[in-house]
């Protein structure tokens, strides 16, 4: 067979094994074989230069991340290293913690998105997405009042503005420093360091907090 004649032959067998985009996604996100899908997972992605075929893959890691087969640890890597909205919603949907945990750490996402995990039901989802700087002021003010929040997030929340964000707008930290020093699931340590507040109305609210105790006590 002359060159001319096997051109059109590998062509033709590549036509034939090119699958379409909506056939790749529902095969994937239908799959139920984890190996594939793994390998899906953890394959580079092709050059951003190539749009299509960049575009096209992006495409089919939100089937794969949407897919309770894929590996939970799969799942994590992508949570944790994508920076695509399509794929990092389908994960803060996922119904094993580990996995929102760590969308709500990336900090790739939307502060929209963040925002939702603030919500998540599971509090060291709420935590991570609490720390998350992607996280908004509004979000953080209301992670402050909560009062099933955790002492650990409440300290470091503490910190805005003092120590972390200090170049934020001060209204804002001090908005929610003084909403911590109301909160009475705030532990006695950072109260205490609350009640020294350069902003008066921050230790006098810390002040005002049963859990507070006089310093030397």
């Amino acid at each position: 067979m002359s060159e001319e004649q096997q051109a059109p032959a590998d062509q033709s067998a590549q036509t034939q094994h090119f699958e379409p985009l909506t056939a790749a996604y529902e095969r994937l996100r239908h799959s139920t074989d984890a190996q594939e899908l793994s390998g899906f997972a953890r394959r580079p992605l092709p050059d951003r230069a190539d749009q299509a075929a960049f575009s096209r893959a992006t495409a089919l890691l939100e089937a794969v991340s949407g897919n309770e087969h894929t590996p939970v640890e799969d799942r994590v890597f992508l949570a944790q290293t994508m920076p695509f909205p399509n794929v990092l919603v389908k994960l803060s949907q996922d119904a094993n913690d580990d996995v929102r945990e760590a969308v709500a750490a990336n900090e790739n996402d939307k502060n929209w998105l963040v925002g939702r995990l603030t919500k998540d039901p599971v509090a060291r989802v709420r935590d991570a997405a609490l720390k998350n700087p992607r996280t908004s002021w509004k979000m953080r003010l209301e992670g402050a009042q909560d009062p099933q929040m955790d002492p650990q997030t409440l300290d470091f929340l503490a910190n805005m503005g003092v120590s972390m964000e200090e170049k934020a707008p001060a209204i804002l930290t001090t908005m929610v420093r003084r909403a911590v020093a109301l909160n009475e699931n705030t532990a006695a340590q950072t109260l205490q360091r609350l009640a020294q507040d350069p902003v008066e109305e921050v230790a006098k609210a810390a002040r005002s907090n049963p859990h507070c105790e006089p310093a030397g006590e």
